[in-house]
């Protein structure tokens, strides 16, 4: 899995930053991506990358200030155009669907695909489960509804154990494959071994939060427990924790003691005010890696393998 970061301004949109976007790839696992956000100009971004829009099958929308969806209409009309006809979910608070639907009445716009919306309407829950990923949300504290989401992958079954099939004897060939699909298999000299005897532990997967508009709230750790990735708007700098405050937004200090409360394994900063430019903005990832030294400021593009 990896992360794209389309877009990591926060309000308007600058020069050096766009309104906020942030594509979660999963080819090779699912061959699909999901989208989390969609600030204006979300499809201009997407021009400049690899990312096919046919792909991306869900979009989770954070909350409804425009920085973070007024990019939707205009993707999901791209996407009709692209030659996307699978359907598309679209989670967000309540008031999502209306604010698409209104859109696309008024544009006339025909979409040669379904949407389901899934409009969240409690404190926290799961929001899909399958063999391969859960994903669970969170109320965070921005002055309207505004949700975290965490994406966990399940663990993985163990690699074959290979070497200890040679110390056995165990000729290699079709019969590896069903040893390790867990299989008991008879070999040519009359031997009967459990696959099972053969695997090794389950691999662990990832984890990655994303926390985007909020000012320090008790539901951020839950939902950030043991990240491998975790993803946090840092609006402010600790100079500016007033500010912070006043527009419930973090600072970056406010980010990296969750980071380290919660012992995520790297911390990466987004939703950076324009008023944060060039070396500004990394003064921002300096203040915050005085308490949790893993962490990184993005920037529009940039993309990182989540392990």
């Amino acid at each position: 899995m990896e992360l794209l970061f389309l877009g990591t301004g926060s309000g308007v949109p600058a020069k050096e930053r766009n309104t906020q976007s942030i594509a979660l790839k999963m080819l090779n696992e699912r061959n699909e991506v999901w989208l989390f956000d969609c600030g204006e100009a979300t499809q201009h971004q997407i021009l400049k990358t690899s990312l096919k829009p046919r792909k991306i099958t869900k979009i989770f929308i954070t909350h409804m200030h425009g920085d973070h969806i007024y990019g939707l209409a205009g993707f999901l009309s791209s996407r009709s155009f692209q030659g996307g006809d699978e359907s598309l979910t679209i989670y967000g608070p309540k008031g999502i669907k209306n604010f698409v639907m209104t859109n696309l009445k008024l544009s006339q716009t025909h979409l040669s695909y379904f949407i389901h919306f899934v409009e969240l309407d409690q404190e926290s829950g799961q929001l899909f489960e399958d063999e391969q990923l859960l994903v669970t949300y969170g109320l965070l504290d921005h002055g309207i509804p505004c949700y975290g989401f965490r994406i966990e992958e399940k663990k993985k079954p163990g690699t074959l154990l290979v070497d200890k099939l040679r110390e056995d004897q165990v000729p290699s060939g079709p019969v590896y494959g069903k040893l390790k699909k867990g299989e008991s298999v008879q070999l040519e000299d009359g031997r009967i071994i459990d696959g099972r005897d053969y695997i090794g532990e389950p691999i662990e997967g990832c984890v990655v939060t994303i926390l985007s508009d909020t000012k320090p709230c008790p539901s951020r750790e839950k939902l950030a427990d043991q990240a491998d990735m975790l993803v946090h708007e840092s609006t402010f700098s600790a100079q500016e924790a007033d500010l912070a405050k006043a527009y419930n937004h973090s600072t970056s200090l406010d980010a990296a003691r969750l980071a380290d409360k919660v012992n995520a394994k790297k911390l990466l900063l987004t939703h950076v005010s324009s008023r944060y430019v060039g070396s500004l903005a990394k003064q921002l990832e300096e203040e915050a890696r005085t308490i949790f030294p893993n962490t990184q400021v993005v920037h529009d593009f940039f993309e990182i393998e989540i392990k």
